[in-house]
């Protein structure tokens, strides 16, 4: 969640600083601050809550110089105060420290510098590293930070300034994402290369363990026993017109509109439809090594789990290949059984979700094959994976994940397409129908968001609830799930997604009129069940909304309101009936007064 920016060059740093947190507000935060060495040591300038905050905190006393970092913090350790914020100066306040991520061994760390008569202003981990940092400090920064992260445990993205050293400006990541920016004689370091657009789209990618040294002449990436490290310049591919809003009053809105495009991009090239197949070949395995898989584990976190189940719906059905789901959070805590014969395919869509990749980590050391499906290209997971997909879903600003959410499923359908034809369990012709039903979707995606006004006006049944409940079942149960967490992520209306079978064990105690009860329910092998699921709700007051297939007046009898889907390939329907639930959560959140794309 948190931001880093770091800039050294001829201009000014305190605009490019703010200008780069404002680029990086989308992550969420809940304080920021900048720190500038300005010829008379450092000056530092914060303020809890909004950024705003801070630039007329620094409008009214701006510092000049042109040597800086800025920080966005979301709390960890200590509350969303002043003092907790982002940069923390050492004991002689002579280096500042911003930093993402969480020292684990930061209380320990503590202690021992208090004994050596270490002070501390604030509760976090972070002026813990910064004071250690200090500690080592005996005239080059560059050691002395290399020094203090000996000693740490955790996980850390961190920009450092000395005004010691009033020309450098050193960066270190390990488990928390930073990338260098190569200007025209000035350099940029950053969390997030939205941050640095508007200067540079040529960046260098830091692994983990890797050190960068900026300086007013050049930059130099390093690890931690002073090894030189040579790394590629890389390009980014989006522009700052792809990250504004167009005319979109939330960056949200633009993206659930952009689905029918980020959709097509992502399955454009891959589909066969003479040969009922796809083409994969960034998954950079062979015919013969991906016959041979006899497991495949899908690991992500939150949206990204919930476009897993549905893959393993995918999977298994298309290859009859056994596939599980894991958090990632939880998968590397445990003891898991896996061997050569074993795929884990891990889903990102900015490619650095901390968890996630440790769970790739973990499946590559005991041996198994491992493929990323990411969005963002140059990525952490797309760099150490043994091959992928790119989504090519294009940037996605708003907290509350939409687009990438269906360009996930669409490349997960890809994946079980290739292996269903190549097994030999899917037919020629079931395969050129699932192609044809994946090229229809685009289309039938824009009739759904030309509906979006009856959404809205749904939504109204949703603003003064203080909880609802989503229902389906088989593979549009993780539907469910998944537009239950877009609900309360940014409407904070607490939501639940269950199976619907399983809402008489238990949820149905708490259904009356006051509670909304969505169901995901388009024609299918269940659907004679969900009617009945259904009916159990009515006869408890609940007040129920349906997604449903065009045409079925089973459902739109029985139901509060409806709101239609076009029909596609059962497998496909989570595809379209996520898309009336994005704009069901957005409406209502709008409705309530929420801030949609900074919950």
């Amino acid at each position: 969640m948190c931001g880093i920016v770091g800039y050294v060059g001829p201009r000014q740093a305190s605009p490019i600083l703010l200008e780069g947190l404002r680029r990086m507000e989308y992550r969420g935060y809940d304080s920021a601050g900048v720190a500038i060495i300005n010829g008379d040591g450092i000056k530092i300038q914060k303020a809890a809550g909004k950024l705003a905050a801070l630039v007329e905190k620094v409008g009214e006393h701006p510092t000049k110089g042109t040597l800086g970092v800025g920080h966005t913090r979301w709390a960890t350790h200590g509350a969303p105060t002043t003092p907790n914020a982002h940069p923390h100066l050492d004991q002689t306040g002579r280096i500042a420290v911003i930093h993402n991520g969480i020292i684990e061994n930061a209380n320990a760390l503590r202690k021992a510098l208090s004994n050596r008569g270490s002070k501390f202003l604030s509760e976090t981990d972070t002026e813990v590293l910064a004071h250690l940092i200090g500690a080592y400090y005996d005239g080059n920064l560059e050691e002395a930070v290399a020094q203090a992260l000996w000693d740490v445990t955790g996980a850390y993205g961190i920009a450092v300034i000395c005004s010691d050293e009033p020309d450098l400006l050193v960066a270190a990541r390990k488990g928390s994402p930073l990338l260098v920016g190569v200007g025209e004689g000035e350099y940029f370091v950053a969390s997030d290369a939205s941050a640095i657009l508007e200067h540079t789209r040529s960046v260098v990618y830091l692994d983990d363990g890797e050190m960068a040294i900026l300086s007013r002449t050049g930059y130099r990436i390093r690890n931690l026993v002073e090894t030189h490290v040579d790394k590629p310049i890389n390009q980014i591919e989006w522009d700052l017109a792809t990250m504004e809003r167009g005319g979109y009053p939330h960056f949200m809105l633009k993206e659930i509109f952009e689905q029918p495009e980020s959709f097509a991009n992502t399955v454009r090239g891959h589909l066969l439809e003479e040969e009922g197949s796809a083409r994969l070949h960034g998954l950079n395995l062979t015919d013969e090594q991906l016959k041979r898989f006899t497991r495949i584990i899908i690991t992500g976190c939150g949206t990204s789990w919930h476009a897993g189940l549905i893959g393993e719906h995918l999977i298994e059905e298309f290859a009859r290949i056994p596939c599980d789901v894991e958090y990632a959070s939880e998968f590397r805590y445990r003891n898991p059984v896996i061997d050569e014969n074993c795929l884990v395919i891990g889903i990102s869509q900015s490619g650095e979700t901390a968890d996630t990749l440790a769970a790739l980590r973990e499946a590559s050391q005991r041996g198994a094959a491992t493929i990323g499906l990411v969005n963002v290209v140059g990525s952490s997971i797309a760099r150490e994976v043994q091959g992928g997909l790119y989504l090519r879903a294009g940037p996605e600003i708003g907290v509350a994940s939409t687009k990438a959410f269906n360009s996930q499923v669409a490349a997960l359908a890809m994946v079980a397409l290739k292996l269903g034809r190549l097994r030999g369990v899917m037919s020629l012709i079931q395969g050129r129908e699932f192609i044809q039903a994946l090229r229809e979707l685009p289309n039938q995606i824009r009739t759904i968001l030309d509906r979006a006004p009856e959404v809205e006006k749904l939504a109204g049944r949703f603003e003064t609830a203080h909880n609802a409940l989503y229902l389906g079942r088989g593979v549009n149960f993780p539907v469910a799930l998944e537009g239950a967490l877009k609900l309360k992520e940014i409407s904070y209306i607490h939501a639940e997604g269950y199976p619907a079978a399983e809402m008489k064990h238990g949820p149905i105690a708490l259904i009356d009129e006051n509670m909304p009860v969505v169901f995901i329910a388009p024609r299918n092998t269940v659907h004679e069940k969900i009617v009945s699921n259904l009916e159990e709700v009515k006869a408890r007051g609940g007040r129920v909304i349906a997604i449903t297939t065009e045409g079925d007046t089973e459902i739109a009898r029985r139901a509060e309101a409806t709101f239609t889907i076009p029909a596609t390939h059962p497998l496909l329907g989570p595809i379209l009936a996520c898309v009336p639930l994005q704009l069901l959560a957005y409406y209502v959140a709008v409705g309530r007064g929420c801030n949609v794309d900074q919950p």
